[in-house]
């Protein structure tokens, strides 16, 4: 399986619902294709808790290597992505919830003199909790004690987690201004990858060249293949093949249409072609994926 997401990379998953956005999900890496879930992005804010093993875990353009116990916060809005470490399980708890459960409504003074400084601060991508400093202890504690909550039957259950996430708010707006901010070519950088990464989300199933990919963000093309192998681990063609691939598998599992009507879909122009990079990423034929 791999995450879901749209033509912009935004995660479709829905995290909670409109009465209560509020998310606790028990995750593994191992349940995803190659050990690790694609970039993606969504407007909840997304706390991670790892229980077993390591992750890497990448945000932007910076990487992080989490063992257990370790936790991190994603701001909303903010691409990410996670990966096996030495291709080892990792085990872990996700917390997704809509900043509003914090604020209440637009316009109040919560959401503008404590959500919105944070919320919306670009530079203000992700915090770690790894332990080296204090006030992580009971970051973490927060976490655990929402976990808690959220698998417990009380009745106040709702009502504790947002007393949870308020807590947990108010002692990261406290350490704001100790938390190192990532440098402006770093975030220059990450603004063209996304603009990359979008690019090749509406065209994958046209041709596309590197001079298209190179003129949209403004560089050269070489520089355009440094910043991308540079952020992505990967280059940029294997990774229209990895993407173009993903797309055809969720084809090939929800769609009746033959495997050479799928390849031209997602831009392959030779079914043999497609049917040789399809079985070097996934292990096995589009015809016996299929069939499982």
């Amino acid at each position: 399986m791999q995450i879901e997401t749209n033509s912009l990379q935004k995660e479709t998953k829905a995290h909670g619902d409109y009465k209560f956005p509020v998310l606790v999900s028990y995750e593994s890496l191992r349940k995803y294709e190659a050990g690790s879930f694609m970039w993606h992005w969504h407007p909840e804010i997304e706390l991670t808790l790892i229980t077993s093993g390591k992750i890497l875990y990448k945000i932007n353009n910076e990487e992080y290597k989490l063992k257990e116990g370790d936790a991190i916060f994603c701001n909303a809005g903010i691409m990410h992505s996670g990966s096996m470490i030495e291709g080892s399980n990792c085990d872990y708890i996700a917390t997704t919830f809509d900043p509003k459960v914090i604020y209440g409504f637009e316009d109040s003074i919560i959401y503008s003199k404590f959500v919105k400084p944070i919320v919306q601060d670009f530079y203000f991508p992700s915090i770690v909790f790894d332990g080296s400093e204090e006030w992580h202890r009971e970051v973490i504690q927060i976490i655990k004690e929402l976990i808690e909550i959220n698998a417990s039957k009380s009745e106040e259950k709702e009502l504790e987690i947002v007393i949870c996430l308020q807590k947990f708010w108010k002692v990261i707006f406290a350490h704001r201004k100790n938390i190192p901010q990532p440098a402006l070519e770093s975030n220059i950088d990450f603004e063209r990858l996304r603009s990359i990464i979008t690019y090749i989300e509406l065209n994958y199933e046209n041709k596309i060249t590197l001079d298209d990919i190179a003129s949209k963000i403004s560089l050269c093309k070489e520089e355009c293949c440094r910043l991308f192998k540079r952020s992505m681990n990967t280059s940029i063609f294997d990774y229209i093949i990895q993407f173009r691939i993903e797309k055809s598998a969720k084809l090939l599992k929800d769609s009746e249409k033959s495997i050479t009507e799928i390849a031209q879909s997602v831009g392959f122009n030779d079914a043999n072609h497609f049917a040789k990079l399809f079985k070097r990423e996934k292990g096995v034929s589009p015809r016996e994926f299929r069939g499982k």
